[in-house]
């Protein structure tokens, strides 16, 4: 057994504690202690699974619990906690307890004078028992570490054994153990009070305050004074409920002016819980989900790290487009779930008529491919057409972002009329780009028009505006594009009157916001609002069985706009072709494919018709691997000579400098690489002639 925490002036206690109310009766239940009577039933029970000889001295809470200890595997002769998450996971168990921690903070300031020198620590842990924080005597706090009642340690019943934390989290209600009733051996010498806190949205116990110290501690007031904290603890937490409360119904209320005053609402905190929802809401969900009731603190959704997801799964019976964040100062504060009419799901895709359908089907075909992750892309796009979200699109260069893009707006056509409007945030200088995209009134700054001008939100009304490059946006001028989100309205630069707009946004990117947003290169509320529906295209490697029907498809593409023949591609080649990473994605295929097709002789292509830096890539699949590369490929190719790569590089660049007229601009474009790369290898050949 280990030595006391400190030594402490031993007092005599009451021979007997009188029955408590109110929940409290495991706290008080058979109050007479015997040490010696109790670590005698303690052997006795390891020994025959039952304490024998314990002459009643042995309460049934504390029975009960050695028994559960025993069934988990708890080792008796333990010496505390052997459970210590992380560092990292302490952090992210703090800030997802903060609320906890700033209300058990208030209680600790309480106590901080009362504890100072009781050799007494108070101790608050989260609903797994898992310590959060710890205040009190510095030298039982000091002490507390050769058990590791400690930041970080898990005291859970089924860690740690019998104890005040993990039985009243297991029980629910408060409840001492004094000292030889510890399950572990090493955790004798103490006597802890514990009491469970509850959350009071919906009575779940969320933690547990508890007073620990050497085993003379106890006193019965010191029951009443750890139900008490308990009690402190919860109407700081009922206060910060009503003031979150508020704010989410404000920032609600603000997000239904803007449309959807007819639907239903739900209210969730940050994390998924549901805190207030309209009358409603409560008929439609219950004709949604018959035979069940929206209640409060029923959790509906899990926002992983108290953050907005990256990707939302659907509720049964809830179009999962309509779930939309909730931001305050730039934080995620929670979100709202719009609920439509009953009877009126949202389609999996609206088909429309006449020019709205011929859109969709000419928007479905230019999407080239049959693969698993792409057709799940598309899919997930057209669903998300139905809403009224902005969406994200996220991708490699030349994956087909725009493609998408189109593809939405196509799927959520109606009369076909809609207009679609593309910006591209990086093509324009950051002076100019304001203007572009919001308008400006007459005069309004160097340059601008006499008469003024819309920007692209006008233009857009009524229809989409597709914005590429939206991580290219200046951090400044992001607060006016989310203020035209949020208010449906546009402000001309040099103007104050708003101008309503209805213009459903796509963002584009190939940038992870997310990680820009957290380290400050991108706001993180514009983040959060753009990205609340979020659709990522994957990246050609990924798409397994694409390219033959990619190079098949621009090759006929390009063949009938240049009037020639389509090209032959021998099978080594399409091998090749097949084994390729695609850097550049759809775009680098369709321009291999031109270049090829413009400088082809024979209209048949073989290894050495392929571009130098296509070559010097697959070469690096040779050295890394085996019959992945060229050389593979070459010897599958019956009857082709095997040519070295940098004569058939040569060659190749000679002939587009020919067709090119001698521009190296235009050759190096044809190419596919940059202008001062063919002068280093134009360089390279000349100085080997």
């Amino acid at each position: 057994m280990t030595k006391p925490p400190v030594e402490h002036r031993s007092t005599a206690l009451p021979s007997r504690m009188e029955e408590g109310g109110d929940g409290a009766e495991h706290a008080t239940e058979g109050a007479s202690y015997d040490a010696s009577a109790t670590m005698k039933a303690w052997e006795n029970f390891l020994d025959r699974g039952r304490p024998i000889g314990s002459g009643g001295l042995v309460r049934s809470v504390i029975e009960r619990s050695w028994q559960r200890s025993a069934v988990s595997g708890v080792n008796p002769r333990g010496r505390g906690s052997d459970l210590i998450v992380s560092a990292d996971e302490v952090d992210g168990l703090r800030r997802h307890n903060g609320g906890l921690l700033q209300a058990a903070g208030k209680t600790f300031e309480r106590l901080a004078d009362i504890l100072g020198e009781t050799a007494t620590m108070v101790v608050v842990t989260d609903e797994r028992g898992v310590v959060i924080d710890t205040a009190g005597d510095p030298h039982i706090v000091d002490a507390a570490h050769d058990i590791r009642l400690e930041i970080g340690a898990n005291w859970g019943e089924a860690v740690t054994g019998t104890n005040g934390i993990g039985t009243a989290l297991v029980t629910g209600k408060p409840v001492y153990v004094r000292a030889a009733e510890h399950f572990c051996e090493g955790v004798k010498s103490w006597t802890c009070i514990g009491a469970p806190i509850r959350n009071p949205l919906d009575g779940s116990v969320i933690g547990v305050v508890d007073f620990s110290g050497p085993q003379d501690i106890f006193r019965r007031h010191n029951i009443a004074l750890g139900m008490m904290a308990a009690s402190h603890i919860e109407l700081a937490l009922a206060d910060q409920l009503r003031v979150e409360r508020m704010q989410l119904l404000e920032l609600c209320l603000a997000r239904l002016q803007s449309g959807g005053r007819g639907d239903g609402f739900v209210i969730l905190d940050r994390r998924g819980r549901v805190i207030h929802h309209s009358d409603i809401a409560a008929a439609r969900w219950r004709h949604a989900h018959p035979g069940t009731e929206l209640r409060l603190g029923e959790q509906l959704m899990d926002f992983k790290g108290d953050n907005w997801p990256d990707n939302i799964a659907s509720l049964p019976g809830i179009d999962s487009q309509r779930l939309e964040p909730l931001m305050h100062a730039g934080d995620f504060s929670g979100a709202v779930l719009l609920l439509g009419p009953p009877g009126h799901p949202a389609p999996a895709v609206r088909t429309g008529t006449g020019p709205a359908r011929v859109a969709l089907k000419a928007a479905r075909d230019a999407i080239i491919g049959e693969s698993a992750v792409l057709i799940e892309a598309i899919e997930r796009a057209e669903r998300a057409a139905q809403g009224r979200s902005a969406i994200l699109l996220e991708g490699e260069t030349g994956v087909g972002k725009e493609l998408f893009a189109k593809l939405i707006h196509a799927a959520a056509l109606t009369t076909g009329k809609e207009p679609f409007v593309t910006f591209n945030c990086g093509a324009v200088s950051k002076d100019l780009l304001g203007g572009e995209l919001f308008g400006h009134a007459p005069g309004a700054f160097t340059g601008a028009t006499r008469e003024g001008r819309a920007g692209r939100f006008e233009i857009a009304d009524g229809g989409v505006l597709s914005l590429d490059e939206i991580g290219e946006m200046p951090l400044e001028l992001q607060p006016y594009l989310l203020r035209i989100l949020e208010e449906n309205a546009v402000y001309r630069i040099g103007e104050g009157r708003p101008r309503p707009i209805n213009v459903r946004l796509i963002a584009s990117t190939n940038r992870n916001l997310k990680v820009e947003a957290a380290e400050g290169r991108f706001r993180k509320d514009l983040y959060f609002r753009i990205g609340a529906v979020k659709i990522t295209i994957p990246p050609l490697r990924n798409r397994h069985g694409d390219i033959r029907l990619l190079v098949h498809h621009f090759n006929s593409r390009v063949a009938e706009s240049q009037g020639t023949e389509p090209l032959c591609f021998k099978p080594a080649v399409i091998d090749l072709l097949e084994r390729y990473d695609w850097p550049g994605n759809v775009r680098e295929v369709r321009n291999l494919v031109e270049s090829l097709s413009l400088m082809a002789i024979d209209r048949t292509v073989g290894i050495d018709d392929l571009p130098e830096d296509f070559i010097e890539d697959v070469q690096h699949l040779r050295e890394a691997g085996g019959e992945g590369g060229v050389e593979a490929a070459e010897r599958s190719d019956a009857g082709e000579p095997i040519a070295r790569i940098d004569e058939a590089e040569r060659r190749l660049i000679e002939r587009t400098l020919v067709a090119s007229g001698g521009n190296t601009s235009v050759a190096a474009d044809r190419l596919g690489i940059s202008r001062s790369t063919l002068y280093r290898k134009l360089q390279h050949y000349r100085a080997r002639l």
